[in-house]
């Protein structure tokens, strides 16, 4: 197949503003393409879904919390409020970075780039026990939420139908591996299923036969939090009928049986891995240096700058920065981190296409990047949350209130915050939800979606 070189410039303006790539429509993305003044630059937005999603609320879509269109919204929308034609987006997956040639290689095109912004984010990491990818359920992206949703509700439709009271048991044990953040809002989710939706719903389901275990591989859950929030996220899960087992470390997963590295094994009918994410690899061509560091992330100065590359900056949870004094290790992956690095480079930039071919005085430097931590927090269901900041930390409905602030106001655009608030204003009053619908897509006509591999 002979390959397709897409080259940007602006017919009223051509070739007098640099080419920027992004790749990547999240947080990071996203935020630097808002910010980044399109007068100085043509931007091409490279992402391999055409809509921006909201990962913290992916587990409310496994749970059939929230229908997945409430958190994801389209970036070719999103792109168009920019009200510029020197924005674009193209849906493809990136194969290769060529830092020689400078251009970036999808599965389409070729796309040349003068500035690269990568900010593609994170994956699963299974610890290298690669063979759990066919096997666990994951949610790092919206289609694995979908899947998520639908196995929980088709367990609970079979187990309903179970006459044999032991095997119906044995249909029922849900395990989350993982006690960060998403591992006990999706172990929240399911206790608040079995205490307040099975004997509603599902009368035919002994409720004491759901069996919910979360497991962890360290002493505490939420261990980026406080001591307060991992002690108030285990009292919160333990009321909602959830197992925690602490130091519990998964080794290998097979025939629906956990085996432990103690020995111990445990029953599972659906695994819910979210014990870690490692960035999303790219191939990059062109040169010797290795700019990878642990967690698979581009190792990067204060600036955002990949080391070793020209005109390759790295974004978000893709990013290990070297520089900022109160995160000498790198940053946290976090949404936040991720939106400051956004509007920071795009600041940065700016600045240096205003500045072009001026004098200034010497010494004068870009400023460097420092992470504005405004806290953390996790829900762990009906009026349960726990919220830590600078010097506060707080737990219970008024952190579950400030939760809900936080991300209601975090998605984009109106319909999508109203339609999330009447879901979560309607199930707080009556438990119910019109969202769960057991929809699998049907089997014909057979044919292979044109971005397969």
């Amino acid at each position: 197949m002979k390959e397709r070189y897409t080259n940007y410039n602006s017919n009223s303006n051509e070739g007098s503003r640099k080419r920027v790539v992004v790749i990547g429509g999240g947080f990071a993305g996203l935020n630097f393409v808002k910010h980044i003044n399109l007068d100085y630059y043509d931007v091409t937005v490279i992402d391999r879904n055409n809509y921006h999603s909201f990962p913290p609320l992916f587990y409310q879509v496994a749970s059939a919390g929230l229908d997945p269109a409430s958190i994801c919204f389209p970036l070719r929308r999103e792109l168009r409020k920019l009200k510029s034609p020197n924005v674009r987006f193209n849906m493809g997956k990136v194969k290769a970075i060529d830092v020689e040639r400078k251009c970036v290689r999808t599965d389409e095109e070729t796309v040349p780039y003068d500035i690269l912004i990568i900010a593609a984010g994170t994956k699963n990491n299974f610890f290298n026990m690669p063979e759990l990818e066919k096997t666990v359920y994951t949610l790092k992206s919206t289609p694995e939420a979908l899947r998520c949703r639908n196995d929980i509700l088709d367990l609970l439709e079979r187990a309903a139908l179970e006459r044999n009271r032991e095997r119906q048991r044995e249909m029922l044990n849900f395990v989350v591996i993982g006690g960060g953040p998403t591992g006990v809002e999706i172990a929240g989710a399911l206790g608040e299923m079995k205490r307040y939706v099975i004997p509603r719903e599902y009368p035919s389901i002994y409720q004491e036969d759901v069996n919910i275990t979360l497991l962890e591989g360290s002493d505490q859950l939420l261990k980026t939090m406080s001591d307060e929030s991992s002690r108030d996220a285990a009292k919160g899960l333990e009321s909602l009928m959830v197992t925690v087992k602490l130091n519990s470390i998964m080794t290998n997963f097979e025939n629906g049986v956990i085996t432990l590295k103690s020995g111990d094994t445990l029953p599972a009918s659906m695994l819910i891995w979210t014990a870690g994410v490692t960035a999303v690899p790219f191939e990059i061509i062109g040169t010797e240096n290795n700019p990878i560091g642990h967690g698979n992330r581009f190792k990067t100065d204060a600036r955002c700058k990949v080391e070793g590359l020209e005109d390759v900056y790295a974004l978000g949870d893709i990013s290990l920065m070297s520089g900022d004094p109160g995160f000498p290790q790198g940053h946290p992956q976090l949404a936040q981190v991720a939106i400051q690095q956004g509007r920071f480079v795009a600041k940065n930039l700016n600045e240096a296409a205003k500045n072009a071919g001026k004098i200034t005085p010497e010494g004068t430097a870009l400023p460097s990047f420092r992470y504005n931590d405004k806290g953390s927090m996790a829900t762990i269901g009906r009026n349960r949350a726990v919220v830590d900041m600078k010097h506060a930390h707080f737990s219970g409905f008024s952190a579950w209130l400030a939760w809900m602030f936080i991300h209601l106001v975090s998605l984009l655009g109106m319909r999508n915050k109203i339609t999330v608030l009447v879901n979560w204003i309607w199930s707080y009053f009556n438990y119910g939800t019109s969202l769960r619908l057991l929809i699998h897509p049907v089997k014909y006509p057979l044919r292979r979606r044109w971005k397969d591999e």
